[in-house]
């Protein structure tokens, strides 16, 4: 019997968890609903029904196998969205190679970084991404990356790859699926943390084919489904949350571009009658304010998922209201948990969508414990969030003490994320033990100031960190993004805040901006924050 004044809760579920391969979950779908769409890649023109999609799936896997690579071995993507994405994510699952996911905004060193700890032999890549060349980048590291044999150029050498496919036969392709368990890796997904180089998360077939099976679920998804899809594949939020849900229920995964352009996600949604869209709060929030957006129906979609931060309140209503997702979803997770360990429901209330990111995952486990003493607090209480179960990551390729830094010997992951559970097993993240501030011995929560700063009528949106104080340790200072037209200096937010939080947790230095540094897939970089403010504030940390 479960305690529940303590923050642990487990998901039941009546469906038990796919003891399959992702190869063999998709041969069930194309089985099933073999004239659906599967793939809609409109900027490429590029439609595929499931049974075409299996068939070039096929065609794909016998080229890779080609170039003499076997079970086991690791094959990079570097590309932003395209078909030819998805067609490799599928190819690689078929014939147990495993996936590296090269992030499209990597330079030199963290391209070099990554082929060589994961001992990359055979990279399939664009040529370019926006203004960046793959080609001059790859040729400047090419020499130390010893492992890399061959380099497939999509633009270039695609039909040459489909081609090479006919020295391997499908006899050949079928045996060596039949070798393939579901629990053997089949995915790396680079991780940058606060510190150090990137850990490349380890993920198996049964980490992620349940996990966007579970996320299709709850989200109801069909075979009517059809997913927008303007997130990068790269990421979890592409191959899992999408394509991996998409594949699980029979949907047709839709995108929208090589990269984000909001107009083009709208007009995709109408013209391809999707149900369903994806993105970030400021995806979301760039959409509604396109000067076209009055042009476009969105009549046809019913959900959808919002990932990577909070969402606002105007935002979330908005999103319901005038885009018709009235079922929209909230995920939280990371990438070493497959990523998705909570889930709001389509029928959750508003401040739940706001203010949660809502109930743990079937089958999966979760607790927040208080991080020096590991013991499980009460819920309502602040502390960091674990989980345990099928989504809990193989490891971080080739790094046993960093593996060993974050999942203990319970198997649990220590994710790092502040988090509080209410009665009703709600769980709200309140920020990261790392974004803590220290103030003269108080610990303060960026995620409570920036909370109480958001009732400002003048106020757009704002971020809280710490930067070095010779006094304290630290002070607190914000970075605000004001509403349009509006002025207000920090003195006046200085006064606002005056006998409502305690003074030690009033900011000290303001800094206004018209948008904040985020990562590709939209998460605020807090750390990329506070080394401009300690530099242009001319702050040095104390020894």
């Amino acid at each position: 019997m479960v305690n529940n004044h303590l923050s642990y809760d487990h998901g039941t579920s009546d469906t038990p968890l796919l003891g399959i391969t992702i190869s063999e979950q998709l041969k069930q779908t194309v089985d099933k609903f073999p004239n659906s769409d599967a793939l809609v890649v409109p900027y490429q023109n590029y439609k595929a029904t499931y049974k075409e999609f299996w068939e070039q799936v096929e065609e794909v896997a016998k080229g890779i196998l080609s170039y003499g690579v076997k079970k086991g071995d690791r094959v990079g993507i570097w590309s932003p969205n395209r078909y030819e994405w998805v067609l490799v994510q599928f190819a690689t699952a078929r014939i147990g190679v495993i996936l590296v996911n090269v992030n499209p905004a990597y330079k030199s060193a963290e391209l070099k970084y990554a082929l060589k700890q994961s001992e990359t032999s055979l990279l399939i890549m664009s040529k370019g991404f926006r203004q960046t060349n793959y080609l001059d980048i790859l040729n400047e590291v090419r020499g130390e990356c010893i492992h890399l044999k061959s380099i497939i150029v999509i633009d270039h050498d695609w039909q040459s790859l489909l081609d090479a496919a006919k020295k391997v036969s499908s006899k050949q392709l079928v045996e060596l699926e039949k070798t393939l368990q579901f629990d053997e890796a089949i995915n790396i997904q680079y991780t940058s943390g606060t510190t150090g180089f990137p850990k490349g998360a380890t993920l198996s077939h049964h980490n992620i084919i349940n996990n966007g099976y579970f996320i299709g679920q709850r989200l109801k998804y069909t075979e009517k489904d059809r997913v927008c899809i303007p997130v990068p594949l790269y990421h979890c939020f592409g191959m899992v949350l999408a394509n991996l849900a998409c594949i699980t229920h029979g949907a047709c995964m839709v995108l929208t571009g090589e990269a984000f352009v909001p107009e083009t996600v709208l007009q995709t949604v109408q013209n391809e009658k999707c149900t369903s869209l994806y993105g970030v709060p400021l995806m979301f929030i760039a959409e509604l304010n396109d000067p076209n957006f009055d042009k476009y129906d969105y009549s046809s979609l019913r959900t959808g998922i919002m990932a990577g931060a909070s969402c606002p309140e105007s935002t979330m209503k908005a999103v319901r209201e005038k885009m018709n997702m009235r079922e929209v979803g909230i995920c939280y997770g990371m990438t070493e948990t497959s990523p998705v360990s909570t889930q709001t429901f389509v029928d959750d209330n508003e401040y739940r969508r706001c203010a949660t990111v809502g109930m743990v995952h079937p089958h999966i486990e979760i607790k927040i414990i208080n991080p020096e003493t590991g013991a499980i607090v009460t819920r309502g209480e602040r502390g960091e969030f674990c989980t345990r179960g099928y989504s809990v990551m193989l490891k971080y390729w080739n790094n046993p003490e960093a593996t060993a830094s974050v999942i203990d010997e319970g198997r649990w992951m220590h994710t790092g994320d502040l988090a509080e559970m209410d009665e009703s097993g709600y769980v709200k993240i309140v920020g990261r033990i790392k974004d803590l501030i220290i103030r003269g011995g108080e610990n303060i929560s960026p995620f409570e100031i920036e909370e109480f700063l958001h009732q400002h009528d003048a106020i757009k949106d704002i971020q809280v960190i710490g930067v070095p104080s010779a006094k304290y340790g630290e002070e607190v200072m914000a970075w605000v993004i004001m509403k349009n037209g509006d002025k207000i200096s920090g003195e006046d937010l200085q006064a606002y805040c005056k006998g409502q939080i305690a003074t030690f947790k009033i900011p000290k230095y303001w800094k206004f901006v018209e948008e904040f540094p985020t990562t590709v897939t939209g998460k605020v970089r807090k750390v990329e924050m506070r080394e401009i403010s300690a530099k242009e504030l001319g702050l040095v940390q104390r020894n």
